[in-house]
Parts: structure tokens; sequence; C-alpha cells
């Protein structure tokens, strides 16, 4: 006689970040001068100033640029707190990476102008070509955030990318896909950078924006710094959600910060939590998100 097989009674649940319609909605850090920052991010990257609020009551500013609707598109959320002129990055953030079809064109841009803030730190060129075949440089922003610019044609996604630190690559790549429904798009072992690179997201990199996690071997904890905040993410079910990320949290780490519902005095509800490295993820409704961007133009 055969012994039943065991079946995992969430086993149901936890397939539901594969069935949400997710997608990255935008990512949150600090600057210290926000006119600065939209003026270099509009002038020297293309972006375009999607809105802008202004929270005296909390004692900060916002600000959202991206390269098309925050309906469709991946945008940064700028946050200039009041008084607060400088940030710590840290050491565990890595860098964003934008699409551009000319990368020499837009350090021109840099270059010329300097006054803006911005300096390009790695000229344009593909010197790891064994990596990375395409052109590529990296830029510092006003505030010292690094950005990669990878020369490839039209993409419905220039801004493609959000590269974070881990401790154990293998945790979090099961992490991201079973509790955030993301899967394993491509795996890079850099010998020569002493590194292994694993790109995790929803669609294909040409596709979409997509989370890369970078182990650097060896190395198990970083800094986190004050400056970058969080990642955004939209769901259709917060409290399903919440409960996988619950379950996921409690066996491969991280923990719930904010626990399924509504944001007091605002009505959008959310679900946030961070993975076993620190890093904060924020779901949130996406009717919600939708009702309010609606009422806030």
């Amino acid at each position: 006689m055969t012994e039943a097989a065991v079946v995992d009674p969430n086993a149901e649940l936890l397939e539901w970040p594969k069935k949400d319609k997710r997608r990255f909605l935008r990512v949150m850090y600090c600057v210290g001068d926000l006119d600065r920052s939209i003026r270099f991010y509009t002038e020297c990257f293309g972006m375009k100033l999607l809105r802008r609020r202004d929270v005296p009551e909390e004692n900060y500013s916002n600000a959202f640029l991206g390269f098309g609707p925050e309906e469709t598109n991946f945008v940064v959320e700028l946050t200039c707190n009041y008084g607060v002129t400088s940030y710590d990055v840290g050491t565990g953030f890595g860098h964003f990476a934008i699409v551009t079809p000319d990368v020499f064109e837009m350090c021109m841009d840099i270059w010329n102008k300097e006054g803006l803030g911005g300096r390009v730190t790695w000229q344009p060129g593909n010197d790891h070509a064994r990596y990375n075949p395409s052109v590529f440089a990296f830029v510092k922003d006003p505030d010292g955030y690094s950005f990669e610019l990878i020369e490839r044609g039209p993409t419905p996604e220039p801004l493609c990318q959000v590269m974070l630190r881990v401790g154990d690559l293998d945790r979090s790549i099961k992490f991201y896909e079973k509790a955030l429904g993301m899967r394993l798009l491509t795996l890079v072992y850099r010998p020569r950078l002493n590194s292994t690179v694993a790109m995790v997201g929803y669609a294909e990199e040409h596709e979409t924006t997509v989370l890369e996690l970078t182990y650097n071997h060896g190395v198990t904890e970083y800094t986190k710094g004050n400056a970058y905040v969080q990642l955004v993410i939209v769901t259709d079910d917060v409290y399903k959600s919440g409960e996988v990320a619950n379950l996921v949290t409690q066996e491969l780490g991280g923990k719930i910060t904010q626990q399924p519902g509504p944001i007091p005095g605002i009505n959008t509800k959310i679900v946030s939590f961070v993975d076993p490295d620190g890093w904060k993820t924020v779901l949130v409704d996406n009717d919600d998100f939708l009702r309010k961007l609606k009422s806030e133009a």
C-alpha cells in the first residue's frame, strides 16, 4: 500500500503571486535638492516630470519622473525631506539602469551640463564584453546614485533595472520567486568581478523593468544607509499577497512591516515587507492606485 502524497495546505495560496497581474510601479529614494534633481533627470536623462507635490504637515516634498505615464511605466519617486541636504547611499544599493539608443550622446549631455551635478564615472565602451556585449557607461546623479546607461534599440521601458546587493543569492532568488511571483530570467557568473548576478522579474529584460540581484562572493552583509527607500509593485489583492509574504518571510527570512489594509486617511490599500537582506517592497492595490492618481491629476 503506497503512502498518500503529502499535500501542502498552502500550495494554492503560494500560486497566487504567479497569477496576480503585477508590474513594477516605482522606486522611491531620497534626494537633497528636489529642483536640482528634477533638472538633472529631465535635461540629462530625458525623463519627464509627471507630477510633484508638497506635504508640509509631514515635512517633505516629492516628485515622480519617468519615460512614460505612471499607469503604464516604471518611474522614480524622489523624496526631499525638509532640512536634509545629503544622504548615505550605503554599500548595499547598486545602481539603476537606463536604456538609450546612444550612450555617448547621453554622456555628452552630462559632460556639457556638469553644473547640474552629475558625472560620468565609467566612460562609454564595452570593456566587459564577455558579460555585457552592449556599449554601456556608468554615471552618478547629483546625490551620488549610480546609473548604468545601456545602448539598445527602442524599448517599452527605458528605466530598465534596479540593482541590489544580497548576501545569499539562492535564498534571494527563492524569496522573489515565492513572495513576489517573479521568475529567474538570467543567471550570470562573473569571475573577473568575483560576483554572480541574477535578473528576476515579470517579463524579459528587453520588455520591462527587472530586478538585478548581485552577490559578491564571500560578502554576506552590507550597509543600507538612509537614501534608498523601497520598490513599489501593484497587485490585484493586497490581502492575499500579504498572506503569501507572511508565509515566505517565515520560511526564508525578512518580515512584514505593514499589515495588509488601507493607509489611514488615504484609503489606498498596501502591504509592505522586507526581504532577508532588509530590502523593502511595498505592494499597492492597483485599483486604489489608479483612483488616487486620477484624483491628483
